[in-house]
């Protein structure tokens, strides 16, 4: 059946409400490519939304999934311990940011770990609300969706979303007023104090320190735009949250495990958290997500009150640590920083000369994780350039409600398949604002 009749098949029978990119029909995939049904190539730079780290089918992943489902698949966690959990704790206790994260939990998705945290947060402090930001996402489940303010089409029609929840500023400063009208004035560094000013004063008006549970964020926006905030809002919220007994919650779930640049990006700070949320890159490929804290926090909540079925799937655990042998034996973390520095240094030399007079790019993220905003740009621009990408064969993603681009490359992904994916996001973007 071809690749247009099988989409059709889709379409008629998966739900509406899954939103899809394109219309392709993937059959392998291998390293940065994928291969349709019908044989065309494209080459990946969305990585299954930053989940396949080390690439489509990493060898050492397949062989270690494959040797772990012929030992044994699911060995539930309510019922043992199972050694390829034991083993991965054992390979991520030295990668985590401070000695003091030592005790996991394991689930499947990222949100499945976000609201475990939460869970996590609000026993161990026994208190109710969580603070969260403007402009982020911990997930699109009953629970997490109220975290989630990127878009409003995450949690539109799904009332009443959990009570306790309140958003403070993020200093995204490329969109603040304030910034627009003056940016030497108000630059990020004032962003970021003014972001924390009106945090001290939700504590004051909405949410009573002494019912604050935790303050939630990523330490790069993801959905958000792929916005990284100055080292000093994450130091600031430790001080917060320092000052009034508040935990501070990192998702990692699509910063973490070398996208960045370094193992998880709180460590770009300084700043450790006191709950670590983790999830897509964790195993290239394979559903499994978790939550880190101190133990003396893990170790308030009784037997019984974490768990599910799936969570911490041996074959999951068995990829997880497969991967994390790779990022040592091929050295992920110092090629995400050359490729890193490769796609930034072209990009920022080059875009300007491609967008018409009067329109800006913000070229920014952290190792590869890279956003370009289209600052003063018609709406829809953004999707043009990923409409113009995929006729080059080439795949990019669009985040935000804002004109932005976001590339997410394997981490292993070489010097030459990024000077080829330089080429074709420039020529995407020179075609796009030429149309």
């Amino acid at each position: 059946m071809s690749g247009a009749k099988l989409a059709q098949f889709g379409k008629q029978h998966i739900a509406k409400g899954i939103g899809r990119s394109t219309e392709l029909v993937i059959e392998r995939g291998q390293g940065s490519y994928l291969w349709t049904v019908d044989g065309k190539k494209y080459l990946d730079l969305t990585t299954g939304i930053g989940v396949t780290s080390t690439g489509h089918n990493h060898p050492k992943v397949v062989k270690a999934v494959q040797d772990q489902a012929a030992n044994i698949s699911h060995a539930q966690v309510n019922l043992f311990y199972h050694k390829p959990m034991l083993d991965l704790i054992e390979r991520l206790k030295p990668k985590m940011p401070s000695p003091e994260l030592d005790t996991f939990f394991f689930a499947n998705s990222g949100a499945e770990a976000v609201e475990n945290a939460v869970k996590l947060a609000r026993h161990a402090t026994k208190r109710p609300n969580i603070i969260v930001f403007q402009g982020s996402y911990h997930g699109r489940t009953l629970g997490t969706m109220a975290l989630t303010t990127s878009k409003t089409i995450y949690s539109a029609g799904f009332g009443p979303l959990i009570p306790g929840v309140h958003v403070a500023p993020f200093p995204y400063h490329q969109q603040w007023a304030a910034h627009k009208a003056d940016p030497t004035k108000f630059d990020a560094e004032w962003c970021v104090q003014e972001s924390l000013n009106q945090l001290e004063i939700l504590l004051k008006q909405r949410s009573h320190p002494e019912d604050t549970a935790a303050i939630l964020l990523e330490p790069v926006q993801g959905e958000g735009g792929y916005v990284a905030p100055p080292a000093t809002f994450l130091q600031g919220l430790r001080k917060i949250c320092d000052k009034h007994g508040i935990l501070l919650i990192a998702d990692e779930v699509q910063s973490g495990f070398g996208r960045t640049g370094k193992m998880f990006a709180i460590e770009h700070t300084g700043v450790t958290p006191d709950i670590m949320v983790m999830a897509k890159g964790i195993a290239s490929g394979y559903p499994i997500s978790g939550i880190v804290s101190r133990k003396e926090l893990m170790d308030r909540q009784p037997p019984g009150s974490m768990g599910g079925t799936y969570s911490g799937n041996a074959v999951a655990c068995a990829a997880a640590k497969a991967t994390l042998e790779i990022f040592e034996e091929e050295n992920i973390i110092e090629n995400v920083n050359a490729r890193s520095e490769q796609f930034f240094n072209a990009f920022r030399a080059k875009i300007p000369a491609l967008l018409p007079e009067g329109i800006t790019a913000d070229i920014r993220g952290l190792g590869l994780m890279i956003g370009i905003e289209f600052l003063n740009a018609p709406a829809g621009s953004a999707s043009k350039v990923a409409s113009e990408a995929f006729k080059l064969d080439t795949l990019v993603l669009t985040t935000s409600i804002y004109e932005t681009l976001r590339l997410i490359p394997a981490l292993n992904i070489s010097k030459e398949e990024t000077d080829i994916a330089i080429e074709k996001v420039l020529a995407s973007i020179e075609a796009a604002f030429k149309a």
